[in-house]
């Protein structure tokens, strides 16, 4: 045998060992990936087999969750099934049926393992984790949404604004709207030039009142005067104290705007009688002006209308105060997160370390960037500065349901974030991110959006800011009973403004400046506004303690 034979030979043997070494390698790896299971008490879909995006994630964590979801069951059915058996699944997210879980101690501790894995001891501040112990000193679980890094980024805030139709801005010129005379005077002269509205008549305002949903009616004055959403009173943030908002002068102001605006036939006169339903099928028309309420109440019209080609007849909000000379505060998030839910792992896991190392994996900044964005080059394309952006095609696909089911996994109601990837650059979802949201929008919207200089809808509400530690107050409401003199003057409070307040609404305006006296002198000796004023102040503190623990 020729010494070049020899040679190749020997090379062939090597390539054939190397190969084999590879194919080795490779199977040895998918052999160790580990695969958990998962039950998420929420509506939800399965994976398509061979998921393009579930495969790399798997690949770099070295692990995969076998995801269910409810079937035509609520999330109690579904929980007790689980809790009868005394089997469950490795992952666990009971929605409404977690204290259920609880009870049964389907749950592992987590607190002892958290500083093991870094993604997750940062998922959340000190506090914030503090904030998810049970009164027996143990942490569950951990938040499935609501945890925001930098900032906000959502491109509509589902908060409340006073909300207003396109249609109505372009007529006008888009004008800047910062006051309530400056939100009704375009209505109503808006209103005088289109009478009729497809055959219909065109309605100024609606107010809606049904049930619980009459914070529409009732809290605009603490908007107004420039105070956030806390939803049961106005807060000094110096003081640190709480105050009733229903008698401020903001609260006179406004009503005493909307009586004039009832008598001149802006205000629907059904508005009073409207169910909720009802209230949204008049939106869908699209012969409604304008309403204050927040944004998840209206959205299912709004998407009806965008829907039925009606672009000009959707909403934009504006943050109106009573006067220029008050800074509008309709922009606050949320520092509380939702305590009595999240994802645990449970007790029948028999890998509790190689489950929190997933977890701790989703949050990787490479795997964030898979679960929401997909892979660079394939489904996004990274531009000048570090922006991400999405080709025409790329955008195309991710509108595709076919191509989501076969190439996106975001692992839903696992632990993620919004707001910020960590570049600090770059949206967490790519719908939030402005160049990325304004490029979907249709040449109506941008127009509209072009005319103010933003690119998003959540612009028009002005700077972000965090909100305090007491903010939002109303939950600690909540569950006051009426057998303490707090409680009861909480229903007391409710059930005289929603006697009184439609009642000054259609009290004709010479004769307003009277019924509001009788209604402020009803207030004051009916309620015990001290007592209810107390408690707040009482939360408050205690927040605030929490906090700095």
């Amino acid at each position: 045998m020729n010494r070049r034979r020899k040679i190749s030979i020997a090379l062939a043997i090597i390539v054939i060992i190397t190969t084999g070494c590879i194919w080795y390698m490779v199977s040895a790896q998918q052999k160790e990936v580990k695969v958990f299971t998962a039950t998420l008490a929420f509506p939800g879909s399965e994976l398509e087999a061979d998921n393009y995006m579930e495969d790399k994630i798997a690949e770099l964590t070295g692990a995969r969750a076998e995801v269910t979801w409810l079937n035509g069951q609520n999330p109690s059915d579904l929980v007790n099934s689980m809790i009868v058996s005394g089997e469950y699944p490795d992952f666990i997210q009971g929605s409404d049926a977690t204290k259920e879980l609880l009870d049964a101690g389907a749950f592992i501790p987590l607190e002892d393992y958290l500083d093991d894995y870094p993604n997750l001891k940062n998922y959340m501040t000190d506090e914030q984790w503090e904030s998810y112990r049970k009164d027996d000193g143990h942490i569950y679980f951990m938040p499935s949404y609501g945890v925001i890094r930098g900032h906000d980024t959502k491109v509509m805030k589902s908060g409340e604004a006073f909300w207003i139709q396109k249609r109505v801005l372009e007529w006008a010129g888009y004008p800047k709207l910062q006051t309530i005379d400056d939100y009704f005077d375009l209505i109503c002269d808006y209103q005088k030039e289109h009478p009729k509205t497809d055959g219909e008549d065109t309605i100024g305002f609606e107010i809606l009142c049904d049930d619980w949903r009459y914070f529409c009616l009732e809290n605009p004055p603490m908007f107004l005067a420039g105070y956030p959403n806390d939803g049961c009173a106005i807060i000094d943030r110096k003081t640190q104290t709480a105050k009733v908002y229903d008698t401020i002068p903001e609260a006179k102001q406004y009503y005493k705007k909307l009586s004039s605006m009832y008598e001149k036939g802006v205000i629907d006169p059904e508005t009073f009688m409207l169910s909720y339903d009802q209230y949204i099928e008049k939106i869908k028309q699209g012969n409604v002006l304008g309403m204050v309420d927040q944004y998840w109440e209206i959205q299912s019209a709004q998407n009806s209308l965008y829907a039925n080609g009606k672009e000009e007849y959707t909403y934009v909000p504006f943050p109106i105060t009573a006067s220029e000379d008050i800074k509008p505060d309709y922009n606050c998030t949320e520092y509380n997160l939702q305590t009595g839910e999240g994802i645990g792992i449970s007790t029948s896991c028999q890998d509790v370390e190689g489950a929190l190392q997933f977890l701790n994996d989703l949050l990787s900044d490479e795997v964030m960037k898979l679960r929401y964005w997909g892979e660079e080059g394939r489904d996004y394309e990274v531009g000048e500065n570090g922006v991400f952006y999405r080709t025409k095609e790329q955008r195309d696909n991710w509108g595709n349901d076919d191509y989501l089911r076969q190439n996106s996994c975001t692992y839903g109601y696992f632990p993620t974030y919004e707001g910020m990837l960590p570049d600090g650059i770059n949206t967490v979802l790519p719908g939030e991110q402005p160049g990325e949201y304004y490029a979907s929008l249709s040449a109506y919207d941008k127009k509209v959006l072009d005319a103010y200089g933003y690119q998003t809808w959540s612009d028009f509400l002005g700077e972000e800011r965090e909100g305090d530690p007491w903010y939002p107050i109303y939950p600690s409401a909540e569950d006051w009973g009426t057998d303490t003199e707090y409680g009861k003057a909480k229903e007391d409070m409710k059930l005289l403004k929603k006697e009184w307040l439609p009642k000054l609404i259609m009290t004709s305006p010479d004769e307003f400046d009277a019924a509001w006296d009788h209604y402020v002198d009803m207030y004051n000796s009916r309620i015990n506004v001290k007592a209810y004023e107390k408690q707040l102040d009482i939360e408050i503190q205690n927040r605030m303690k929490n906090r700095i623990k």
